[in-house]
């Protein structure tokens, strides 16, 4: 079955609607451990709406793959979004941030931010997957998936391709 891009943008739309909420902002720390039982070398302050699904999924993948997440909820992260210099076509959900000061936005694989955070990048504020694509970390659905490209966001507003992810297993 071939997705069209409208069905996509309407469902990116039904699911960006069910992230709002009204309710009270509550911060929450989760650390964790990686699989040999040290302590998690990445630390990201994840800033989500306190109702999205999909972004407590997607810390838990952050946590799954060894980073500790710093949850902080918000009703309304456009100022957040804004203080990082992330432009409205970059948005997706929720955005995190390194202690480095990186942003990163939307569903991107936690084995790509460890190795942007690895890598010299001094003319880029972080990355984003915009929007919400099927099959995504976290955005999984019926074992669907709609490539998608991970962009690398520079300071003067511009963004490139950091990496072009054709299929689920390169998550």
């Amino acid at each position: 079955m071939k997705l069209t891009l409208t069905a996509v943008v309407l469902a990116a739309v039904a699911l960006l609607a069910g992230c709002k909420d009204a309710g009270p902002a509550k911060p929450e720390t989760t650390a964790v451990s990686d699989s040999a039982g040290n302590a998690a070398a990445l630390t990201l302050t994840v800033y989500k709406t306190p109702s999205c699904g999909c972004c407590k999924k997607w810390v838990s993948h952050l946590e799954q793959q060894g980073v500790v997440a710093q949850t902080r909820d918000y009703d309304d992260l456009s100022d957040i979004k804004a203080r990082y210099g992330i432009a409205p076509r970059y948005y997706s959900c929720h955005t995190a941030v390194s202690e480095q000061g990186y942003a990163f936005e939307g569903h991107i694989p936690a084995k790509y931010i460890r190795q942007f955070l690895a890598e010299s990048h001094p003319d880029a504020i972080g990355l984003s997957v915009p929007a919400m694509p099927l099959g995504s970390p976290d955005m999984e659905v019926e074992g669907r998936f709609m490539p998608y490209d991970i962009l690398l966001l520079h300071k003067d507003g511009s963004a490139s391709v950091y990496a072009h992810i054709s299929d689920a297993a390169m998550q």
